[in-house]
This record gives structure tokens, sequence and C-alpha cells, in this order.
């Protein structure tokens, strides 16, 4: 069973991602809506895989990217961004970010994305 960090700082968008990954065989081992929050979060859980919104307050999904693939360069994280983020989407993957999901995203897209990461 393979294990999902969940970060994004909206509350009811960690909910919808921890439903639609619960339902179809992963295991949601934490959340955390900053990217102070996911750094920590990664350290203390060691998740086989991290969806990772860009926009968020404290510290943005790029840099805690950057800050958890200096911790862990295996590390798998998926990017998750709203439309019209593509420059941050480019800066993401050369960084590091495994692929990324566009929000409003669709149950079969999330589920398609982090099956082909997990098999990577």
């Amino acid at each position: 069973m393979k294990t999902v960090l969940v970060v994004d700082d909206m509350l009811f968008m960690r909910m919808a991602l921890k439903s639609i990954l619960e339902k179809n065989g992963f295991t949601v081992i934490g959340n955390a809506e900053n990217g102070v929050e996911a750094v920590k979060k990664y350290k203390e859980c060691a998740p086989d895989l991290v969806t990772m919104d860009i926009t968020m307050p404290e510290m943005s999904g790029l840099e805690a990217l950057k800050k958890i693939k200096e911790y862990d360069q295996d590390a798998k994280v998926i990017m998750v961004s709203a439309m019209g983020q593509e420059r941050f989407v480019k800066e993401a993957i050369m960084n590091g970010a495994n692929y990324f999901i566009v929000k409003p995203f669709k149950e079969a897209k999330v589920l398609e994305t982090l099956n082909k990461v997990v098999a990577w």
C-alpha cells in the first residue's frame, strides 16, 4: 500500500484528495496546510508520494519542494496547481517535481498520475 502526504492550504482540497486516494488503495499518512509543515511532516512520515499545492502561505510549494529534495533526492513529489500557473509548474519540474496535476482535477487523472509516479 502506497503512502501519501497531502499538502494544500485549503482544507476542502486536502479532504477531496484524501477521499480519492483512500478509496483507491492509497494511505494518506499525513497532511499539511503550508510548506513549512510539509517539510516537517515529510521528515516525520517518510511518505512514498507527496501531492504539493504550489501557492500556500508561510512557504510556497516550490520552496517546500526544494527543501524536501535537499533532504531526500529520491522524494516523489506531484505538484498541484491552479489554471494559469504554468510558469510555476515549469520551475517545479526543473527543481525535481515528478509530475503535476491541474486544479480543478478529475479523480481519474489524479489516480493515473499517482500510479504512474509510484511505478517509476
